[in-house]
């Protein structure tokens, strides 16, 4: 029995060296100062994330469509003074009217644009390019290769521009007439074919009276 202390010592110190080394493996501190060269190796970087969309309020605002001229009624002259120029708009469509009150006139019809440009053109290769700003058409009108610059700014009925198609005692009349804003009117009344100065138009009635007796009537002009 004197003996079984020492056994029981060594025992016990036994499984304590045991229980050290076990430790020692499950924890790597081992004695080694070089260890697993790809444990130490660093974890791939995470994809990068996707770049963020434009804020739909970033998007540049779409230009505005200019609005196109409203209908209506021009009337003016050529910058010379030499003739009357009149212009009606309606939807889209204008037709235009250039007499000098003579012997020299021309009807001219387009379209209007948008922005307001006008180019119209009449028998002869008659044309008229403009465009429409604020209240006055501004442009060129050119009639028997004669190019003149007009202005004409918006007018108020009666004034405006008229026309008329008749027959009076067998005679084929075919007129055309420009009321100015002040009242005063240039037109071209055609008997058979043959031009000369218009008698006076009623503005208020239409109503044209012919020296030599008769009368017809003639009506704003509408594209």
């Amino acid at each position: 029995m004197k003996r079984s202390g020492p056994l029981f010592t060594l025992f016990g110190g036994l499984l304590l060296a045991l229980f050290m080394l076990s430790l020692n493996v499950t924890t790597g501190s081992g004695g080694s100062s070089y260890g697993d060269s790809s444990s130490s190796t660093a974890k791939p970087a995470p994809p990068p994330s996707p770049s963020a969309k434009p804020s739909p309020s970033g998007k540049p605002s779409p230009s505005k469509k200019p609005r196109p001229p409203a209908d209506g009624k021009y009337t003016g002259r050529t910058d010379d003074d030499t003739a009357s120029v009149a212009i009606t708009l309606r939807e889209g469509k204008a037709t235009a009217y250039y007499c000098d009150g003579r012997t020299t006139e021309s009807w001219l019809r387009g379209d209007v644009e948008d922005d307001g440009s006008l180019r119209l053109t009449g028998k002869g290769g008659a044309k008229l390019d403009g465009r429409v700003k604020g209240d006055t058409v501004r442009g060129t009108v050119d009639v028997r290769d004669r190019p003149r610059a007009f202005s004409a700014p918006r007018a108020k009925k009666p004034a405006g521009l008229y026309r008329a198609t008749s027959e009076v005692r067998g005679q084929r009349l075919d007129g055309g007439w420009i009321v100015q804003p002040d009242g005063s009117q240039v037109g071209i009344l055609k008997r058979d074919g043959e031009p000369a100065g218009a008698p006076r138009l009623d503005p208020a009635t239409g109503t044209v009276r012919l020296p030599g007796g008769g009368r017809f009537t003639a009506r704003p002009v509408v594209p």
